[in-house]
């Protein structure tokens, strides 16, 4: 019996848009069936329990299944950035990042390409990968496509951006996200239920939950903390975040039209520790700055 190849009436991610991803035609993530990077290379600026001192192998893909109003890396998720490599280029590169002495391989927004990912992930341990695969992903995911990488994730570290579907529907055209969140990550935890670190306390196992506060949704942002913590406790790590960048595309929204003040990231985080959360990461100073956006300039495809 024959097996339909995943990229034709391609129902990946949440969306199910049906399109035939293998003739040439894009899919709501804007991309195609071909993998699309835009970098490889050592990457400092994630959880400390991630990058470490020696960097995070972060693998950046092109194209993105949300679309937000307020991406950071707006030409990435758009696709109009990135070269095209094969299921064993992918795994050479790899190989590539932790001979530079990364501390994992981070897979940026991989989710619409989860199929051919988990063949690179699969080639990269036969050919000899050691370090961990750290799955970056955006929380909008079916839980069919987070099983796919069961047994070859090591980390999950997922957003999870709305309790609110109107907010969803509004900022990233997703009114169904809250729900596919939480099924995604029921499943994340299912496969990593318990944190493990090295000595030198880099995660080799687990769950960090992302949340990035956006001006205005203080509540949004309680509702995502009081729940996680209610069903998973200190197993999941949560890191709350507050380098939401304003640009000027998002003149058409107002309301998010600006920076996080720090009494709203103050509000956050008195609710996150009366709740008990023990087990959480924050952002300290001034970290809304377009310098923290990479250039997509292919760095490490070659």
């Amino acid at each position: 019996m024959m097996t339909m190849d995943p990229y034709e009436k391609c129902a990946i991610c949440p969306r199910a848009c049906g399109v035939d991803r293998t003739n040439s035609a894009t899919g709501v993530c804007g991309v195609g069936a071909d993998l699309y990077v835009a970098r490889a290379a050592l990457h400092f600026w994630e959880e400390p329990c991630i990058s470490g001192k020696e960097g995070s192998g972060a693998v950046f893909f092109s194209g993105c299944t949300l679309k937000c109003v307020f991406c950071q890396n707006y030409e990435l998720s758009h696709a109009e950035a990135g070269q095209k490599v094969s299921i064993e280029h992918l795994a050479d590169i790899f190989l590539s990042l932790e001979q530079k002495g990364a501390n994992n391989i981070n897979l940026v927004t991989p989710d619409h390409y989860i199929p051919s990912v988990a063949k690179a992930m699969e080639r990269g341990r036969t050919l000899g990968l050691r370090i961990p695969y750290v799955i970056n992903c955006s929380g909008y995911e079916t839980t069919s496509q987070i099983r796919t990488l069961d047994g070859l994730a090591d980390i999950y570290l997922d957003d999870f951006k709305y309790m609110d579907p109107e907010k969803a529907r509004k900022y990233s055209g997703a009114y169904d996200y809250p729900d596919r969140a939480k099924e995604a990550l029921a499943e994340m935890v299912r496969q990593c239920p318990e944190p493990v670190f090295d000595k030198r306390g880099i995660m080799q196992k687990g769950v960090i939950v992302r949340h990035l506060l956006m001006p205005g949704m203080v509540h949004n942002a309680e509702r995502i903390v009081e729940y996680i913590y209610s069903t998973y406790h200190d197993n999941v790590y949560l890191s709350l975040m507050h380098q939401f960048t304003p640009f000027p595309r998002l003149a058409k929204y107002p309301e998010i039209n600006r920076r996080v003040t720090k009494r709203e990231y103050a509000r956050l985080l008195d609710f996150t520790l009366n709740l008990g959360v023990e087990n959480a990461f924050i952002q300290e100073g001034s970290v809304a700055k377009e310098s923290f956006i990479p250039d997509w300039n292919g760095e490490g495809l070659n």
